[in-house]
């Protein structure tokens, strides 16, 4: 029995010392990436500025001045909140660092709205702000199909040339709130068809229309407004920040990103274009030889087409209705794929014989446990019967 029991400890002994070396390993790790994010490791226990965030609170005057407020953390006086308090630095809102740091998120003062200000130098980018300015011209603004990312205004910053600030809506990534029913899903999808095409009618092509690259106006689908670095939190840091589904509050998507566009004359019935990586590394025709140029527009065509396949056909269940279309936009020869507007017309066909029973159907994903699986279910079922009641369309559109 004294053996059965100083094995017993002996195990337990063990078994203590091991969970202890995987907490310390995941300390170590997580230590690692939060160096690799916010800077050195005495930056980050002191929760000091990034040099990327200086750059901005060296900025936090003149863009006052221009009617932009960043948040307290950037303020030329900030002092942490948690400083001389019991405090966890990380619970705090001054605390949250900016993924980006060409991306800044900023408030307008003359009507409150959140904003999002992107840095851009001329020199690398040269046509990004005069491509997203001819999406906002009075013609093409006001057209529903285009689904380009506004820009309210450029700003030139002062003393430097090369460097200028797009102001846009602050927007949330597609896939950051959880799709609830195939109705949702083939909504986005439309809008990105939709407006995809509408950028290659005008003789633009993105060049970067990677999943990083799709967001969302999710202004509405909150109850309160969400931060823009946790968006699961409220703006405040006061709790967590509730939200709708997209039946509820159907949102607006946008592309976004035209660093790497190009805009054409119409007359260019073949526009070449040497190849040039964006964030999407998959494209068939980059993979052997970049030195012969080819015509862009075919790859915009793979990189939805591979958006689609990764974020839903192969990381969700019931999307085999899309696979034929997809296998064709996806395709290694980019003379066999659709055009944007055959890939439209295919897919308005899809989505027009989807049963309205199948589009009110929940979305799971192929790695859904038992428990996620119920829980999900259950609320799902809640609100699918009072959609019914209340006749709310299964194929949730833009009011």
């Amino acid at each position: 029995m004294i053996q059965t029991l100083f094995t017993s400890r002996r195990k337990k002994d063990e078994l203590k010392a091991k969970e202890a070396a995987e907490l310390e390993r995941s300390k170590a790790l997580r230590a690692q990436k939060e160096v690799a994010a916010f800077g050195a490791e005495h930056e980050r226990r002191s929760g000091a500025l990034s040099s990327d965030e200086t750059w901005w609170s060296q900025q936090y005057q003149w863009l006052r001045s221009q009617g932009y407020l960043l948040r307290p953390r950037y303020a030329p006086d900030w002092v942490p909140s948690w400083e001389g308090s019991k405090r966890v630095a990380f619970d705090c809102e001054d605390r949250q660092v900016i993924r980006f740091g060409r991306i800044m998120d900023a408030t307008r003062l003359s009507d409150g709205l959140y904003v999002s200000l992107k840095m851009v130098e001329k020199s690398e980018h040269p046509d990004e702000a005069e491509i997203g300015l001819y999406f906002m011209s009075d013609k093409l603004a006001s057209d529903p199909k285009n689904h380009c990312v506004p820009f309210f205004e450029v700003l030139s910053v002062p003393n430097n040339d090369n460097k200028q600030i797009i102001v846009m809506p602050l927007l949330l990534n597609f896939v950051k709130l959880r799709f609830d029913t195939f109705g949702e899903v083939m909504e986005c999808l439309r809008q990105l068809f939709e407006g995809l095409l509408f950028m290659h009618k005008h003789h633009v092509v993105h060049r970067d229309c990677m999943w990083m690259n799709i967001m969302m106006d999710a202004k509405d689908l909150y109850a309160e407004p969400y931060h823009p670095v946790k968006p699961h939190m409220k703006r405040d840091f006061s709790g967590l920040a509730r939200h709708y589904t997209r039946t509820q509050r159907p949102p607006k998507y946008y592309i976004i990103d035209f660093g790497l566009s190009r805009r054409y004359d119409g007359t260019e019935e073949n526009p070449l274009e040497y190849p040039i990586f964006g964030g999407d590394k998959t494209v068939p025709e980059f993979q052997n030889n970049t030195a012969v140029p080819l015509n862009p527009f075919p790859t915009d065509v793979y990189y939805l087409g591979n958006v689609i396949r990764e974020q839903f056909l192969n990381t969700k269940t019931g999307f085999e209705f899309l696979k034929s279309l997809i296998d064709d936009m996806v395709q290694d020869d980019p003379s066999k794929r659709p055009t944007m507007e055959q890939a439209v017309e295919r897919f308005d066909s899809i989505r027009q014989n989807l049963s309205t029973w199948k589009l009110r159907s929940r979305v799971t994903a192929r790695d859904e446990g038992p428990f996620e699986h119920m829980y999900h279910g259950a609320a799902h079922w809640r609100r699918r019967i009072g959609f019914i009641v209340k006749r709310v369309s299964a194929a949730p559109c833009l009011p």
